[in-house]
Order: structure tokens, then sequence, then C-alpha cells
């Protein structure tokens, strides 16, 4: 921040925003604005660099439009407490909207209520960090985004709480950039969603209860590090989905009680490793689509279905994984099962196929089932079997 303010500093205390913008309208490039007290009016227009701080201050738009409006580079927004947008499904409305600028800083905001929260179209550089989002719906026809960002660059979200909107955080042809430690709770659709974003890293971030969890479509090098994914549930919800994704590093995750932990769909090349699913519906759906895909070292305890498919054909790889129903020995004592592990069970394969059959999972007859398919398989296609699991789970610091 001191790096902009190079110029004078105003001070603004309470009132209309009328007089903001005709401050910053006055106002030269790296001047800084002081607000303190509360504002209310139509929308603030940053069109040129400025830093503009709040101590205490609250921003209440006039419900026509969005609050504050950036069309410029070199801006930071800071220490503002922000609502009063509009609510429309024709514009976008949001609490702080920027468009084509580069370096803008979004910084400490609380937002309550606003239709979308933080919106970015066409910026390279931004960085979205420690705002607070809060939305007012569970139903996603009446929310937009807590963050959405569209066409950006080397763009950071970090340390970000989204709550109650349509998808907590939003992108599309997002490139280069990094998504950490965001708390990202109760949305009504997707707490991430990205699509058409290659080369991002997501790292630290805790997604929790939202409609159908991480959506992940359309992209290639990404990595998925370090994250917690619980309690995303529902008929079609999942911890993580990867929707034809390539070149990906799925890598010392939480899944942890969801309808399905991770479903990956027509991807290539994912490396799936060190990652914890546990108490999920489904650990792990992998459709026979996916090729190249390796999962080694991954934890699977108490889950309803450790794994299931949707077809006959597996060019994937599993290996070195635990699983809590392996039930084989290790004469050698290397760590690793002397017998390979198949964690289809003939009832997921059902299931798989007619989904209303998981009402009889818990019935003896349905276990007894699944162990003659793991002794004997039938259906399971051939290559879906972990030659060497582990013993024990791998230990986990921290």
């Amino acid at each position: 921040m001191g790096a902009y303010a190079q110029g004078a500093t105003y001070l603004v205390e309470g009132g209309t925003t009328f007089a903001l913008n005709a401050l910053v309208q006055r106002a030269q490039p790296t001047d800084t604005v002081r607000v303190r007290g509360k504002l209310s009016g139509p929308t603030i227009v940053v069109d040129r660099s400025l830093v503009l701080i709040g101590e205490e201050a609250e921003i209440v738009g006039d419900r026509s439009g969005s609050v504050i409006e950036v069309n410029a580079s070199k801006v930071i927004i800071q220490g503002f407490r922000i609502s009063g947008t509009g609510r429309s499904s024709i514009e976008d409305h949001a609490g702080i909207k920027v468009t084509n600028g580069t370096d803008v800083h979004i910084l400490n905001n609380t937002f309550d209520s606003c239709f979308f929260g933080v919106l970015i179209n066409g910026c390279r550089s931004a960085w979205v960090k420690g705002n607070v989002l809060r939305g007012n719906s569970n139903e996603e026809v009446q929310e937009g985004n807590a963050i959405h960002i569209w066409k950006g660059d080397g763009v950071r979200i970090d340390s970000n709480l989204c709550l109650g909107h349509r998808d907590g955080i939003y992108l599309e042809f997002v490139g280069n950039s990094l998504i950490r430690g965001n708390q990202v709770r109760g949305n009504a659709r997707y707490g991430l969603h990205f699509m058409f974003s290659n080369n991002d890293d997501y790292s630290g971030n805790w997604f929790e209860m939202n409609g159908a969890g991480v959506a992940v479509m359309y992209s290639k090098q990404i990595g998925m590090l370090g994250n917690t994914f619980k309690q995303n549930r529902g008929a079609s919800a999942y911890g993580l989905l990867l929707k034809e994704i390539n070149d990906a590093v799925i890598q010392d995750n939480v899944f942890l009680d969801n309808t399905t932990g991770m479903l990956v769909d027509g991807c290539n090349r994912v490396h799936a490793a060190n990652n914890q699913f546990r108490s999920n519906g489904w650990a792990l759906r992998l459709f026979s689509n996916s090729t190249g895909c390796r999962f080694e070292g991954n934890v699977f305890t108490g889950n309803t279905f450790d794994m299931s498919t949707n077809g006959e054909l597996m060019l994937n790889d599993l290996t070195g994984n635990y699983w809590d129903r392996y039930s084989g020995y290790d004469l050698d004592r290397d760590g690793r099962g002397d017998t390979p592990y198949r964690p289809l069970g003939l009832f997921s394969l059902l299931v798989e196929r007619m989904p209303y059959a998981v009402v009889f999972s818990r019935s003896l007859f349905v276990s007894l089932l699944d162990q003659a398919e793991r002794l004997i398989p039938t259906l399971s296609p051939e290559a879906m079997k972990d030659d060497r699991p582990l013993m024990r789970p791998p230990r986990v610091d921290g």
C-alpha cells in the first residue's frame, strides 16, 4: 500500500456518497482518501489510481447498482463495511466492481447482503484478501457470487470468508493465480467453481456445507493442495468434481463426510496422492473415460463405498493406498499387502447403475455379495485393483 500512497491525504467524515465522489474527481493519482463514519447514496466511481481507507467506515448504496465501481489501475480499497447493492437478473451489481484494471487490491472489507460481493472483470494482478462476504439466501437464483472473477491473470484470493451466496468463489478464464486460506461455507451452489482457468494453485482452503462442493472444469495444470472438503451433501453433491481436467496434482487434502468425496470424469493425468477420504458416502468415483490418473498414498476409512465406476475400461493406476477394509497379509513385513485389494464391490457397481438401490446398503446379503465380488471378481474391471495396498495408514504430520 505504501508504494501507492505518494500523494496528498484527504478525509471524509460521514454524509452522502456525493461528497466522496466529488473528492475522488478532484484527487490526483496516488492520493489517499480516508473515510470515517457512515456514507450513503449512489455509486462511488473510482477512475484513477487512489487509496481509499475506511476507518470504522460504512458505505450503504442506494440499491440501484454497485456500491463502488473501479475503472482504473493501482487502486486500494481497505477497511470498509459495504451494503446496499442493487439486485438484477440482467446486470451484475456488486459491493465492489472492478473493470479492466491492474494491481487492484481489495483488502479487509466486510460485505453485508450484497448481490455480488467482489466482481472483477478483465484484470491483472488483483489481490482480494481478508474480506468477509455474507449473503442472505440459500436460493442460488436470489444471490450472486461472493467473489467472482472473469478473465484475469496473476490473481490472488487470500484468507477470505465467503458465506451464503450462490458460489463462494467463481473463476472463469483466470490463469496463473493463487487461491489460498479461504473459508467457504454454506453457499447454495458451489463453494468454488472454476472453468477454463489454467496454471492455478488452490491451497489451504476450507469448503464446508456447500450445495455441491467444488467443481473444477475444462482446465489444465491445476494444483489443489492441503484443502478440506467437508459435509457437502445432497443427491448430486460431492466434495470435489474434476470434469475434463488435464495434468492436475490433488495432494494432502481431506474429504470428510461428503455424499461423494471426489468424482473424476473425463480427466487425464491426474495425480492424487496422500489425501484422506473419511466417512463419505462414496469416497472416489472414477469414471471409465478418465485415463492416466494415478492414486497413491491415499487413506480410505469409514466410507460407505471406497470406489465406484461407470464402465469396464480402467486405464488408471491405484498403488500403495490404505484401505480399512483390506484383510490381506504382509509376510515379508515391508508394510504392503502381499495380495491385491479390489475396492469395487458388486453393490457399488449396482448403485452406480441404479442409484435407488442404495437403500439396501446395510443389509447382510449385500455385504456377502461385495465380499464375493472382491474374492472372485466378475463385474469389476480387471485393472481396478491396488496390487500393493498399505497395511497401515501413512503418518500425517501435525
